[in-house]
């Protein structure tokens, strides 16, 4: 594990020893909105600030607007950041965009760096319907009980790999007939991140590359990098069925269009 994913592990370790909230059966009782996908899909970013772009939004209102933008122009998930010393984030945004998309039954994840079950238990408790997982920050061991925890709590799984050997272990366990289950359902998908999070540097060339190695039937997901219309039909091409898009969609001077180009542009090659 690189400095800056040690360090974001170390982060989110402390807060989630600090979390002392008791949890009943009422606060897990929140409604998850499944996936529905297509052909291909966007997962459309909300988060304040990155390591690598700076600073990129904003205050509450903002986040609340874009949300509504990126579920009505057909985003099929809404994924909040929600670390807070890198990311400027919190699970009190996450809860506001929950709140705010509510009737439109768009599935929000919670995107942090989680290394604890006790975070996917609040992730469910703000309303999130599902989480990323990344590969590199878990055990084997720990991986598959962060997995069951979400499962069991009927949240989606995005999980993460940003270099060979985390992409054969993830592919490894998806070849696990319960998690192979859970990947035919589409609560479990398999994202490959042209961000390497040790270095933060981006391999563009990742995407392609690691294309041959995807396994089928699962939802593979591209992230980081992904910008247009363009971008969104060339990762089509290589066999990802959605891609993440974050600093893209909060730059835009007109996110809702940029994800209907998207949507458009990368159904159009998987027809």
């Amino acid at each position: 594990m690189g400095d800056f994913l040690k360090e974001m592990a170390v982060s989110s370790a402390a807060r989630a020893a600090a979390t002392s909230r008791t949890v009943t059966a009422k606060d897990l009782d929140k409604p998850v909105h499944a996936l529905r996908l297509s052909t291909f899909d966007l997962i459309a970013e909300i988060k304040n600030r990155s390591p690598a772009e700076g600073e990129l939004a904003t205050n509450a209102g903002s986040r609340v607007l874009r949300a509504l933008t990126y579920a009505e122009a057909g985003a099929a998930a809404i994924s909040v950041l929600t670390e807070p010393d890198k990311f400027d984030g919190e699970l009190w945004h996450l809860e506001e965009v929950v709140e705010a998309i509510s009737a439109t039954s768009t599935p929000v994840m919670r995107k942090d760096f989680l290394v604890d079950v006790v975070q996917i238990i609040e992730a469910k408790v703000a309303g999130a319907s599902g989480v990323l997982l990344i590969a590199a920050m878990l055990s084997d061991t720990a991986l598959a009980s962060m997995l069951d925890c979400a499962f069991e709590h009927n949240l989606f799984v995005l999980l993460e790999a940003f270099d060979e050997d985390d992409l054969e272990r993830s592919v490894v366990l998806l070849n696990r007939s319960d998690y192979r289950e859970q990947a035919e359902k589409h609560k479990l998908l398999l994202g490959v991140n042209t961000r390497d999070l040790r270095t933060l540097k981006v391999d563009a060339n990742r995407l392609e590359r690691f294309a041959k190695k995807l396994p089928g039937g699962v939802v593979c997901v591209a992230e980081s990098g992904q910008h247009t219309a363009e971008d969104a039909s060339r990762v089509t091409q290589w066999g990802y069925a959605a891609a993440l898009v974050g600093t893209a969609l909060m730059r835009a001077e007109d996110p809702g269009k940029l994800v209907s180009d998207m949507l458009q542009a990368g159904r159009a090659h998987a027809a």
